[in-house]
């Protein structure tokens, strides 16, 4: 079905005029602006149809919009109406799931809206840069081969003497190896856990054991660590506040979760290829 229909075809000629608003009115979500058949169009409904607009209509007067959403919303009553009633159950279920959605969301903005205080903001601030730096950056190097015996060979050959960069060249299958394997600065985050939690261990100069990522197994040699200044609050600022927003929801999700009865049954030979058959929705 065509969406938008005067709205969408005419708006852009309407903008070029300059018409006049609705008689004054009192300003409440549920004041009706129309009726079709009795079904009654509120300011209310209004304000929703222009907060979903593209974009590139929201900088339109608000004269053009107001006319122009008012017809859309009169022709979609119109229409909608010839159904008398009967849902179509792709709708219906759309319906479920929107309105699903929406109020899971209108939760998560209020978990987010009471874990993001000042204090809270300001507590995790200084719990994550208590030692008043930014914590470590490092430069490392690594040889990286495909099995764990490989990687054994190259810890041994290395402690008889070889040359790190010489063997990276000649060994590593890693992006690093033609360079040496030389890796760089980087800080908290920019590896996989495994090949950082190895390498916050390590003092400068030292050669790890083997170690094992979902990228092959890694022989790592840290060649200086540093401190790195704490950030000024106010630049760091909204990113603590998402991190607390984030994880308040995803405690309040868990324990939500964890207190719910949820029953998920297990049926007897369920192709998942199912969500794909259409055909179920019709009527």
């Amino acid at each position: 079905m065509r969406k938008g229909l005067t709205f969408l075809q005419g708006l852009a000629a309407v903008a070029v005029f300059s018409l006049t608003g609705p008689a004054k009115a009192e300003q409440h979500a549920n004041t009706v602006v129309a009726k079709v058949n009795g079904e009654e169009i509120t300011v209310g409904h209004m304000i929703v149809a222009r907060a979903k607009l593209p974009a590139q209509y929201q900088t339109l007067p608000d004269d053009v919009l107001f006319n122009a959403l008012l017809d859309q919303l009169i022709q979609q009553t119109a229409l909608k109406q010839q159904l008398h009633g009967d849902i179509p159950e792709m709708v219906r279920l759309t319906i479920e799931n929107e309105e699903r959605s929406l109020l899971a969301s209108e939760v998560i903005e209020s978990v987010m809206a009471a874990a993001q205080t000042e204090d809270a903001i300001r507590d995790a601030y200084d719990a994550k840069y208590s030692s008043s730096d930014g914590g470590d950056e490092f430069n490392a190097s690594h040889i990286l081969v495909e099995t764990e015996e490989e990687a054994l060979e190259v810890k041994k050959e290395l402690d008889g003497g070889a040359d790190f960069a010489a063997l990276a060249q000649e060994s590593s299958i890693g992006p690093s190896g033609p360079n040496g394997g030389a890796l760089g600065w980087f800080g908290n985050g920019r590896m996989v856990p495994e090949f950082e939690a190895a390498v916050a261990a390590m003092r400068p100069g030292e050669v790890s054991m083997p170690v094992k990522t979902q990228f092959g197994w890694h022989v790592i040699k840290l060649n200086e660590r540093r401190k790195l200044e704490a950030p000024d609050f106010k630049d760091v600022k909204d990113e603590i506040a998402q991190e607390i927003a984030v994880q308040a929801v995803e405690d309040r999700v868990n324990q939500l979760t964890a207190a719910a009865r949820i029953e998920r049954p297990e049926i007897e030979g369920m192709d998942p290829s199912i969500l794909r058959d259409m055909s179920l929705l019709k009527n």
